[in-house]
């Protein structure tokens, strides 16, 4: 299928793109660098105006008053609900639509799965990119809110996206981008935290709907789609495709002859465009694989954790709120900074137990004397808690009558 955005790629870019392109073997990159461009600055553009625009005109003064942590992490919910719904609207129509592609699906074409060329596909990556190199910025410009491990899942998909423009595995690229039709829910799930919306109605609707999403397209139709590419790329080792070929590409020729901008024989329009080296080195096989497993792990650990978090949102008999432990919720570094916090206020012997019962006894002077018999009252809160009330008149000049709670 054709790559349908609007503007051309600039000759001018191409031209000053190819040699790196090249030179990392990143030969369909050329054709859609400008696109990458294009959505950086779309996801720029959404951080910084439309969400505080649109956050203030939705929230009001909820939003004007978070702090400067949240209110970042706020704009960047924002910009990850938009660019899933544009991103998965760009896989689900490439699924559905794109003939050629449908053509793949059959059990021999496995060349076609691993190095076919397709405009479209192009394009859906690119946006996936150009999210993902505005995510690797702001978790390296805030790296003390978002933490090193959000950097380091940044770093991991800007890679492994950037190497899909040799080409490889364009037909699976739409594919595994369905992980985001998750994605919405989660983000609003977030915002009925800070909108003070937790275990209502709609938290309760939305979590039943962001359960079911992760579940089928993370853990069912992931795993099936990971083991389906595991399974090409054997193939492609075992028929010996490890070894590059000598010679000049063809798609090099073409690009070098002018190939790149003949009318209906211009490389983005042709399927086999880049089919002629068919290398795939064992690196890059394992690196995929690798990074495949790994997320495949995270995501069912992250819907085991998502389970959970939704439940201690609710009552019982379907949630745990109330019973166990206290479940806390922290923004990132919070936790952190509060742990930072007590440990100063330890070292000054403001921060302990021992020091508050010192100072209070000091203030007491040792003890307290009650007139007439003491009133003693016992409670047994429905956590288990319990409370111990004693009430007496004190003795002190100008005291009046207290009450100590234990």
């Amino acid at each position: 299928m054709r790559d349908p955005f609007p503007l051309a790629p600039p000759q001018f870019l191409v031209a000053a793109v190819k040699p790196y392109a090249d030179a990392l073997a990143l030969y369909t990159l050329p054709l859609h660098f400008h696109e990458v461009l294009f959505a950086f600055a779309l996801y720029t553009f959404i951080n910084t105006v439309v969400s505080p625009r649109l956050s203030t005109a939705l929230c009001g003064q909820r939003y004007r008053s978070l702090n400067a942590r949240t209110k970042t992490n706020w704009d960047v919910h924002v910009v990850s609900f938009f660019q899933s719904l544009i991103i998965t609207s760009l896989s689900t129509y490439i699924i559905l639509f794109d003939e050629e592609r449908k053509t793949w699906r059959e059990s021999g074409r496995w060349e076609q799965r691993i190095w076919g060329y397709s405009g479209m596909s192009g394009l859906c990556q690119s946006f996936a990119l150009g999210y993902f190199m505005w995510d690797l910025f702001m978790c390296s410009y805030h790296v003390k809110i978002f933490g090193w491990g959000m950097l380091a899942h940044a770093i991991s998909a800007t890679s492994v996206f950037i190497l899909g423009y040799r080409p490889f595995l364009y037909y699976y690229c739409p594919v595994f981008l369905l992980y985001e039709l998750s994605s919405p829910f989660l983000n609003i799930h977030w915002f009925c935290d800070k909108l003070d919306l937790t275990g209502s109605i709609y938290q309760g609707v939305n979590g039943a709907l962001l359960t079911l999403t992760f579940f089928l397209c993370r853990i069912c139709w992931g795993t099936y789609s990971s083991v389906r590419c595991g399974i090409d790329m054997y193939t492609a080792i075992a028929a010996g495709h490890t070894q590059r070929p000598t010679g000049t590409p063809e798609h090099d020729k073409a690009m070098s002859g002018g190939g790149f901008d003949s009318g209906e024989g211009r490389l983005q329009y042709r399927s086999d465009a880049f089919m002629s080296e068919q290398y795939l080195p064992v690196w890059l096989a394992g690196t995929y694989l690798l990074a495949n497993l790994t997320l495949n792990i995270l995501n069912f650990w992250w819907f085991s954790k998502m389970v959970h978090t939704i439940r201690s949102r609710f009552p019982p008999p379907l949630g745990t709120k109330g019973s166990g432990h206290k479940v806390e919720h922290w923004e990132p570094g919070e936790r952190d900074k509060v742990d930072k916090d007590a440990q100063e206020l330890h070292r000054a012997g403001k921060g302990s137990v021992t020091a508050a019962r010192l100072r209070a006894e000091d203030v007491l002077n040792g003890g307290v004397q009650v007139d007439g018999t003491p009133e003693v009252q016992r409670g047994v809160y429905a956590d288990g808690h319990k409370s111990v009330e004693i009430s007496g008149t004190t003795k002190r000049k100008g005291s009046a009558r207290s009450r100590r709670k234990a």
